[in-house]
């Protein structure tokens, strides 16, 4: 039997507000796209910075993102698909621009300072670890970065993730299992068994 999980009246509200928010989006309000664009331009950013791991382009490419659906929002047929809708938006332009220049040069990525870590030997070890991480999923097979980044990272279902890509689940759980055993391999030297 498939257990639901029954949504607070907290989280009914905050779905309906979101779907009046969209609404109004779609009949031209500007300030209920900004209230959109507010809600979901980190999630947006993130999502595209790990998959192209350069942070100016991602921030270039989130906001082709937000003027590509302000631009289609009309299309939306069903409101409470925006989430991944957006998403779908970001997959394709990342696509795109990958398309359009791919280069095998990396970017120097932003290093992660955790508070737990106080000793220099503990900082530079998470460090290399993180980098070694982030160079791993940048070099994992395109279907394979969007899957993974999509569901590790932003924790989505594999129903959300069928939506913003349009593949089935079954490639989807494929692509997830090929991802993690190709990052296993990629950082052996980094785990410890």
């Amino acid at each position: 039997m498939l257990k639901v999980p029954l949504l607070t009246k907290t989280e009914v509200s905050l779905s309906r507000e979101m779907l009046d928010v969209v609404t109004r989006s779609q009949q031209g309000d500007k300030e209920a796209f900004h209230h959109l664009f507010r809600r979901y331009s980190k999630p947006i950013l993130s999502f595209i910075y790990n998959l192209v791991g350069e942070k100016s382009l991602a921030e270039e490419l989130a906001q082709e993102t937000f003027v590509r659906a302000y631009k289609n929002l009309n299309n939306l047929k069903d409101t409470s698909k925006f989430s991944s809708w957006l998403f779908g938006i970001a997959k394709n332009i990342v696509k795109e621009s990958l398309k359009e220049s791919y280069t095998n040069q990396y970017v120097e990525l932003t290093e992660i300072d955790l508070e737990t870590l106080e000793t220099p030997d503990k900082k530079i070890i998470n460090n290399e670890l993180n980098q070694a991480i982030k160079l791993a999923v940048l070099e994992l097979n395109e279907d394979w970065r969007i899957v993974f980044t999509l569901k590790m990272f932003h924790q989505k279902s594999y129903e959300e993730i069928a939506e913003i890509t349009g593949w089935s689940i079954a490639k989807i759980k494929t692509d997830l299992h090929r991802a993690r055993l190709e990052l296993r391999t990629k950082l052996q030297n980094y785990i410890v068994l």
